[in-house]
């Protein structure tokens, strides 16, 4: 028997297309059944009426095009031959329509809509409506006369960017750049005007118009899938097929583009993303066409004087700042022109939460902008921080990208020109934007790299640009591993070299300086570059480091030089000075040096004065409480006691008592300083002091020595740090107390002994000083420990500091920065494991929660991090915040409530998302711990926390201080969400389910939801136990741990465990028995509630 041959696959929705199949349901159905009737309804007995040759020519070309996209050309050719023959009344089709002209073209449409309306049911899964809604806006672009595009041609359109000026196109060879060195953005260059073709109105543009205005009605349909699939073929025919019709042609044309745009304007606003994303691409589509709505008429004098932008534009970018969907935001970021107004909006998205979007920006917005020098500078600068700072390596990549080849390219490869283009003056020393990017370039541009050469003319006329990029070579070629076959030390100058150049140019910033020239900022950043370099030089050549050090010697006594320059000398100076010791001794004598120039007229001071380190040091013995002896000097001279605190004073002749440097420590008391000193003196002195306390502070993050044994670093405190800490003048003492902190974390005792001087600058000071306070106490935390506490000499007890950090935290009148200091400290020693303080970390939650704290960004982005780091990194402080969760719940309620009376603007959050964090944060399952090989692997190390949130939940609700809303929070998010194995211990799940049985035999909670969730509870907890007691093989008494004499029988139906020891088997029958018991119970109750059912539609509507 011959086998017969195969049936041909039959395409989905096939026999909807030719109308042989079963009718589209829903309000499609309904709609197309009004809009387009079919003449001629045919009786429910009789036999439907044949399709009409025009009817099943129709069919077929949309039977034919859900096969494949490749004969849609010549099915299109074909379309336009059946409407030109309904226009004409001849051929074949046109023939048999028995009309013509206008009617024959009605005849047609309402036709192609009938079969049109099919495609709008299909569902966005079949490939099929896709199809099919090509073949029609194929159709549509022949009837508007727009020829095609290849694949090829379609792939490699760019979308219109920032258009430049006529000065601007000059931009790219670097004549037309402004000062800073933008080219500046502006509208398109005005072209030599064409003479405009006056529009003849077609049988094809009215055939265009009538298919527009049959789809507007389906895009306020019921069914998602027919908004969708009707802004979707909308949005089609706009980007091909109608991007240059002339829609302003007639007064009808115009009437429909405004109701067709006022449609998609309220589908931008759809409750589904997938028609939200179609409606932004038809909207970016319309406002390049010029098309308004009628709202932009209305207003628009009022809207586009106050910010310029339309309608449209409008809503687009208010779309892109706030749509939940990442597609939505990124379809309008690929979709919308990237004008001079809306070019800001678009570059928000590289801080995107999506990394898509964030990627679509480097890879996508920015190449197709001709010329990057058309962005502001600030742009450029925030897009390089933000792109190559990325969390995610493929965005870094696409910005590095951007950097390499695109921005490079522009300049014809000139480097520096790019650098000229950003802020290279104000980058950091480290890990800078500008930094980075010539990293990424070194990396990925070995050729550049290897033809790299900086000659003597480059060293002798640098700019900060040059120089920059000499540092970021140097740093790269000396630290990459890939880069050590490059001789960097051929391609830098010799060290004697590099030391004349950074003589010349530090002579040029001094001098700049004194006379106030506008170029200090440059040279002060050059000498900044040449100095980091000499610090990797090296310096094997003696000559070379001898004049090095001798010109570093020279400069960092100098005043005219800023801060961050003497900081890096004195770091050049540790790495060239032969000793740890040398190099203090050698400090001290800058620090005198730097003094004595101030100071020459002022040589007979007062005791109280401030003195240099130099002084004679016996002149403070006497002003200093004797402390442990040190270390004997190998000199003469009598080596000086360390200490704060005070004592009698032979000088002053007066006597002071415990907390008399206490009482000198209130930076609040006004200067003693006389009326008669000169203002400018005091001001030159005021400036001598703060360098050569700058001058210290940088030797001390130099030193790692003892400092008991170190001579030099003795006579520093005691002549120059301590009197400074006495100062009257805040910013001195400020510069003292870093210093003194820096010391002290080098030294235990000096820690010991001054810690309550810290501890009380931060009590009694200003702003300034307690932050300051709060750092160095936290950096003695971080290196000592408790040990400070420990020691007799220290008069703070642990509990007393915390306590005053508690405070700073919870202070509703607390300065922005000094709170956000205090959570910060608090937050490193938490994760330290130095400070294990409940109160603290409840004060830390309440802050966190805390609407007061709303606009403290600082605050609440180092508590964001913290608490899941806090909590998931260790079972020990996961059940630290256990032991307090509804402790903080309940402060949080009440918190809560007095912002509701007290009817304050801000909004608290919800006490349901408080308890998922809570939840979240205590949970068991997500504490991270080491594996053995090093890598991290996710246990359940404890599963306490939650057993026990969830009996301080229950013992809460049984409390009669607890309200009924506290106890719905309580039992539904709290005791219903804790994850409760078998692994929290017998005695825990004993007390829960004692608990959680009190709760029930009180009926503390009246609503069924809850009863069901204690039952549950209930129910689980008693299987947890039995299983123990098995495991366990012992007997159990009474059915888990409840004494049989303790239970009552006062209620009916409440069953009473009988006096007796229960076997295995009976314990897990009762157990069992009990639970069914309660289920029954609890939906005999649940039937008494008449709770409403929501039935399948509803629950879909």
């Amino acid at each position: 028997m011959p086998a017969r041959a195969p049936r041909a696959p039959r395409a989905p929705r096939q026999a909807a297309a030719t109308g042989g199949g079963r009718k589209p349901r829903g309000t499609a159905a309904a709609v197309e059944r009004e809009a387009t009737p079919i003449p001629e309804e045919a009786a429910e007995d009789e036999a439907p009426e044949p399709y009409s040759p025009l009817q099943k020519t129709i069919a077929s070309v949309f039977n034919q095009a859900q096969k494949t996209t490749a004969g849609h050309r010549k099915l299109v050719i074909n379309l336009r031959s059946v409407f030109d023959q309904c226009i004409q009344g001849t051929g074949s089709i046109g023939g048999t329509i028995g009309v013509q002209g206008r009617q024959g073209e009605k005849m047609f449409v309402r036709e192609f809509c009938r079969f049109l309306n099919r495609v709008l049911v299909v569902k966005k899964s079949e490939v099929v409506g896709d199809r099919c809604l090509r073949l029609a806006d194929l159709f549509i672009a022949n009837l508007a006369g727009v020829e095609t595009k290849s694949k090829k041609n379609a792939k490699d359109k760019k979308k219109p960017a920032i258009a430049a000026t006529a000065a601007d196109s000059q931009a790219t060879d670097g004549d037309a750049a402004d000062a800073d060195g933008d080219v500046e953005m502006g509208e398109e260059a005005p072209e030599e005007p064409e003479e405009p073709k006056e529009f003849v109105e077609t049988e094809a543009s009215r055939a265009i118009l009538r298919i527009i205005n049959h789809l507007l009605p389906f895009l306020g349909a019921r069914e998602k899938i027919v908004r969708y699939r009707t802004t979707q073929f909308i949005a089609l025919m706009l980007t091909n097929s109608l991007r240059e019709f002339p829609f302003d042609h007639s007064a009808v044309s115009v009437k429909i583009f405004e109701q067709l745009g006022m449609a998609l304007s309220q589908r931008i606003n759809d409750k589904e993303a997938i028609v939200r994303q179609q409606a932004a691409i038809g909207l970016a589509r319309l406002y390049e066409m010029g098309v308004t709505t009628g709202s932009d008429d209305e207003n628009s004098d009022e809207e586009e004087n106050a910010d310029g932008l339309s309608g449209i534009v409008r809503l687009l970018l208010d779309a892109i700042q706030n749509d939940p969907s990442a597609d939505v935001r990124r379809t309008i970021l690929f979709n919308l022109s990237a004008e001079q107004k809306t070019l800001p909006f678009l570059l928000e998205r590289s801080r995107d939460i999506d990394t898509a979007t964030r990627k679509a920006v480097f890879a996508r917005l920015l190449p197709s902008i001709p010329d990057f020098r058309r962005l502001t500078i600030g742009m450029r600068e925030k897009l390089l921080r933000w792109g190559l700072t990325d969390r995610d390596e493929s965005v870094r990549q696409a910005a590095q990208k951007l950097f390499n080849y695109r921005w490079i390219d522009n300049t014809n490869g000139d480097l520096l020109e790019v650098l000229e283009r950003l802020d290279v003056i104000n980058e950091p020393l480290e890990g800078g934007p500008k930094y980075l990017a010539l990293k990424g370039f070194w990396e990925n541009r070995k050729d550049v790299l290897e033809s790299m050469q900086l000659g003597e003319e480059f060293w002798e006329n640098l700019t900060p640009e040059g120089a920059f990029l000499a540092r970021s070579m140097n740093d790269y070629c000396r630290t990459a591993a890939d880069a050590k076959n490059l001789d960097i030390d051929e391609r830098m100058p010799e060290v004697t070299r590099l030391a004349v150049y950074l003589q010349k140019y530090i002579n040029k910033l001094i001098a700049a300086t004194k006379i106030g020239a506008e170029e200090v900022d440059n040279l002060e950043f050059i000498v900044q570059q040449l100095l980091i370099i000499a610090m990797t030089m090296d310096y094997g050549d003696e000559i070379g480091r001898r004049k090095m050090f001798a010109l570093l010697r020279e400069c960092v006594g100098v005043v005219e030089l800023s801060e961050t320059v003497t900081k890096l000398i004195v770091q050049g100076l540790s790495k060239l000075a032969t000793s740890e010791n040398d190099f203090c001794y050698l400090m001290l004598e800058v620090i005198s040096e730097i003094h004595e120039t101030y100071a020459e007229d002022d040589e007979d001071g007062d005791a109280d004065s401030f003195h240099s380190a130099q002084s004679d040091p016996e002149q403070y013995d006497e002003d200093l409480v004797k402390d442990k002896p040190l270390k004997k000097s190998t000199t003469t001279t009598k080596e000086p006691k360390i200490k704060i605190e005070g004592e009698k004073s032979n000088n002053k002749k007066r006597t002071r008592d415990d907390d008399s440097d206490v009482d000198m420590m209130d930076v609040d008391a006004n200067s003693d300083a006389s009326s008669a000193e000169d203002e400018s003196k005091i001001l030159k002195e005021l400036e001598a002091n703060l360098k050569c306390l700058y001058v210290a502070q940088c030797m001390l993050e130099n030193v790692r020595g003892v400092l008991r044994v170190n001579n030099h670093l003795v006579s520093l405190l005691n002549g120059l740090v301590v009197p400074a800490v006495r100062s009257h003048d805040a910013p001195v003492r400020e510069a003292g107390m870093r210093c003194l902190g820096l010391a002290c974390l080098i030294d235990l005792s000096l820690a010991e002994s001054n810690l309550m001087l810290f501890h009380h600058c931060f009590t009694r000071g200003n702003e300034r000083v307690r932050v300051t306070a709060l750092h160095v106490l936290s950096d003695i935390l971080m290196t000592h420990g408790e040990l400070p506490f420990n020691s007799p000499e220290c008069t703070i007890t642990p509990s007393a500091l915390y306590k005053t950090l508690g405070k700073a935290i919870k202070s509703a009148d607390a300065v922005t920065e000094l709170q956000s200091t205090a959570v910060e400290v608090v937050c490193k020693l938490m994760l330290a494991g130095i400070l294990k303080d409940e109160e603290l970390l409840k004060a830390l939650v309440v802050a966190y929660f805390d609407p007061t704290n709303a606009e403290n960004q600082s605050l609440r982005q180092t508590l964001s991090y913290f608490f899941p780091v806090f909590c998931h990194s260790s079972s020990a402080n996961a059940l630290l915040l256990a032991g307090v969760a509804v402790n903080i719940f309940h402060t949080l309620l009440i918190l809560r409530q007095t912002w509701i009376d007290d009817e304050e603007d801000m909004e608290m959050i919800s006490p349901t998302l408080i308890a998922a964090q809570l939840i979240d944060w205590t949970d068991p399952r997500k504490t991270v711990v080491p594996a053995s090989r090093g890598a991290v692997q996710e246990t359940v190390v404890d599963a306490t926390p939650h057993a026990i949130v969830a009996r301080d939940a229950l013992e809460r609700m049984c409390v009669s201080g607890c309200n009924k809303e506290e106890r719905k929070f309580l039992v539904n998010a709290f005791v219903g969400k804790c994850y409760l194995p078998k692994e929290a211990g017998k005695e825990l799940l004993r007390e829960v389910y004692e608990n959680v049985t009190e709760a029930i035999e009180m009926k503390v909670v009246a609503e069924a939801a809850g009863r069901n969730t204690l039952a549950k509870v209930e129910g689980q907890v008693a299987k947890l136990l039995a299983e123990l007691q098995e495991e366990e093989g012992a007997d159990l008494t009474m059915a888990p741990g409840v004494a049989a004499e303790d239970m009552e029988d006062d209620n009916e139906g409440e069953t009473v465990m009988p006096e007796k020891t229960l076997g295995d088997d009976d314990l897990l029958q009762q157990a069992a028995a009990e639970e069914q018991e309660m289920e029954q119970e609890m939906e005999q109750k649940d039937e008494d509630d008449e709770t409403p059912n929501v039935t399948e539609d509803e629950d879909e509507d």
